[in-house]
């Protein structure tokens, strides 16, 4: 494929109402192909991935205008996609119903798609680097009849871990599997890893970080209302996800409750706390957490950074935001802010970090926060697109950019109706934004 200039792609969004890079940013973007737009299903910030790299080769999974799962890759460094549209197809209305890969480290890619309280929908490549799939089946075939929020980590020893809710809004359990590549056999570690007691379900982020290390966080929801979210717990995981402590090294009895579980941050409800955003970790192991919600006192939402140092939990408001709205409701809201992804550096010196996010107050672009210096709180912000991404939210290459540090975004344009609706708009391009950030 082409390379295209910042230049044509600012006359191309005029058009089109795609996304450009702004002038002078240090951005690319590379096509691949339509997508499916009617609804934020393709571009939600808890895929875990929508891209992920192996070895020389970047893979890519989204739902096309006729909500068929397309699967591609490329080499590092080329424009051109191999693309291959599956014989799978998604319920795309639902926009809970995302898609997610990971490749093992035996170079097999691993698929699961079409997910909200429904049967789990799993497949994984023939042989290792193909996009060509097995036909869908089980993993364990224990409890597997209502899956949610579906996501594969990759362990530093080249095994998955596969972590699901069983259960609905309100009344669900976390389940994690493993997967060895030895065997290409999948196990249940934890079957109710985070107990809602049939009262309450945990909507967690999890981070896999450099040593090794699983961090989980999460917040409670009392109801299916996303109002009753409240308070922000953690747990972590240092033999693979067998056991669980806190993050004083205080083992948890399991499964965790919300009386058991490790407060970082008390939050309560109605104070438009979001679900199932974004956590990271620096070079020693310090857990960082990214939401948003509104403080007490406040009007306004802002984002914010839950962070852990000195023994302690501490927080960093973010606060550039002047816009008030309000969180509640069932379904996929329509929220003027996505919800952000965080990545911290593994430099020396004070851990540094950059908040992605978009918010309507600068356009709906894809912005950053680069964080210099949490302790001091100092931060600038910047774009990285020049036009609109709609109802866009943040998913990344976690593996790309733990190896090299470069940043590359699954982008689309698509938009979102309240409460699970869908727009009445045609297909827009799927692309990658690629960004290396400069000390």
């Amino acid at each position: 494929m082409k390379k295209t200039t910042a230049l044509s792609l600012a006359v191309a969004a005029l058009v089109a109402g795609c996304t450009a890079v702004p002038h002078g940013a240090d951005v690319r973007l590379v096509d691949v192909a339509d997508g499916w737009a009617r609804n934020s299903v393709n571009a939600v910030v808890f895929r875990k991935n929508s891209l992920v790299t192996h070895g020389d080769t970047q893979y890519i999974a989204f739902y096309d205008p006729q909500a068929r799962v397309v699967l591609g890759k490329r080499k590092l460094g080329s424009d051109a996609w191999e693309l291959k549209t599956t014989p799978y197809q998604g319920n795309a209305l639902d926009a809970h119903n995302s898609i997610s890969i990971m490749v093992d480290g035996a170079g097999y890619l691993h698929l699961a798609w079409d997910h909200h309280n429904s049967a789990l929908r799993y497949a994984r490549s023939l042989r290792p680097g193909a996009l060509e799939m097995t036909a869908e089946m089980p993993m364990t075939g224990q409890d597997e009849a209502s899956v949610s929020y579906p996501e594969f980590h990759r362990q530093p020893d080249g095994n998955l871990l596969f972590f699901y809710r069983d259960g609905g809004s309100g009344r669900g359990n976390l389940v994690i599997n493993r997967y060895d590549v030895a065997t290409q056999a999948w196990t249940r570690l934890h079957s109710n890893l985070i107990s809602g007691e049939g009262q309450r379900n945990a909507y967690w982020q999890a981070f896999l970080d450099h040593r090794g290390t699983l961090h989980l966080s999460w917040v409670w929801r009392e109801s299916p209302n996303v109002a009753s979210n409240h308070d922000l717990a953690y747990a972590r995981s240092r033999d693979g996800g067998l056991s669980w402590e806190t993050s004083a090294g205080h083992p948890y009895a399991l499964p965790i409750t919300a009386a058991s579980a490790e407060v970082a941050a008390r939050i309560p409800q109605n104070s438009e706390l979001i679900n199932q955003t974004s956590m990271s970790a620096d070079k020693e192991g310090q857990p960082y957490i990214a939401s948003y919600w509104r403080r007490a006192g406040r009007t306004v939402p802002q984002y914010q950074v839950v962070y852990r140092r000195g023994g302690a939990w501490r927080e960093l408001e973010l606060d550039f935001r002047r816009a008030p709205f309000s969180l509640s409701g069932v379904g996929t809201k329509a929220i003027p802010i996505s919800r952000p992804q965080i990545m911290v550096g593994l430099g020396g010196g004070e851990p540094t970090a950059l908040l992605v996010f978009r918010d309507e107050e600068r356009g709906s672009k894809v912005s950053v926060a680069r964080i210099a210096d949490l302790s001091a709180g100092r931060w600038t912000v910047q774009d990285l697109t020049a036009d609109s991404a709609g109802a866009w939210e943040p998913s990344f290459d976690t593996e790309l950019w733990r190896r090299q540090g470069e940043l590359n975004l699954f982008l689309q344009a698509v938009q979102q109706v309240d409460g699970e609706g869908t727009a009445n708009i045609p297909a827009s391009k799927v692309r990658v934004l690629q960004w290396r950030p400069k000390p």
